[in-house]
């Protein structure tokens, strides 16, 4: 029997290419909206849930009231999401190098595969039905014991109370496949604060790939259980 039961992976940058669609829906929003934001502040909160970002970027930007704030936050994230959702339904969508196989190799060893993401769910769906990921999932995104499923659960940060780095994605995507031991997860993804909500949830195994957002370097300064060059090295990582 696999050591690991569950794989939890990241989308955009872990096994979706970003292809700047993410930098460029935030930049589009920030001056659609008057933020004033830059590349760097925008890269540092990658993986965070978008709202959460756009909250952090007005603050940056000077705005102290919380009711402000919350306002501004929402109209940049509608700007961001009629952005997002307009590159993702006419620009190509496509996995990462090595993703379609190592979710192959998975599968093959019994080990189910759920993706979590900081997307609202409407450009989350969009993704999936667009690579036919969406394939044997259920109206609650689930799709386990379902033999033409490519994965085996969709959870956006809209599902829970807090995106990463809290750990409540993993929690819930453990809770629809009925995973009961956080020793046998691993996290898969691109971003310290994947890195972070692995490490967060206590899951037996916490990786990223230096493929996507963040490089080598600016990924170690972050608690890991190790650093893959693709997706193509995951497979042999859990010694499958």
């Amino acid at each position: 029997m696999a050591p690991y039961r569950l794989v939890v992976f990241d989308m955009a940058g872990t096994t979706v290419r970003d292809d700047g669609a993410v930098e460029a829906a935030f930049l589009t929003a920030a001056a659609a909206t008057g933020l004033r934001a830059d590349r760097d502040a925008i890269h540092a909160r990658r993986g965070l849930s978008k709202k959460r970002v756009f909250r952090e970027l007005w603050r940056l930007d000077g705005v102290a009231a919380e009711d402000e704030i919350d306002r501004r936050a929402d109209a940049s994230h509608a700007a961001f999401r009629a952005a997002l959702e307009e590159w993702v339904r006419t620009r190509p969508i496509r996995p990462t190098d090595g993703c379609l196989d190592c979710f192959g190799r998975l599968r093959a060893e019994g080990i189910l595969i759920a993706l979590t993401t900081g997307f609202y769910r409407g450009v989350t769906d969009i993704i999936l039905s667009r690579l036919g990921w969406d394939r044997g999932l259920d109206d609650a995104r689930v799709g386990i014991g379902v033999e033409e499923a490519v994965i085996q659960a969709s959870v956006c940060s809209g599902d829970v109370a807090q995106g990463r780095p809290a750990p409540d994605m993993i929690h819930r995507a453990m809770r629809l496949l009925s995973v009961h031991s956080a020793a046998r997860v691993v996290k898969v993804g691109d971003t310290p604060a994947d890195l972070q909500a692995g490490r967060n949830a206590a899951c037996g195994l916490t990786l990223a790939v230096t493929s996507g957002s963040h490089t080598a370097a600016q990924l170690a300064d972050h608690a890991n259980d190790g650093l893959l060059a693709s997706l193509c090295d995951l497979p042999s990582a859990l010694g499958i």
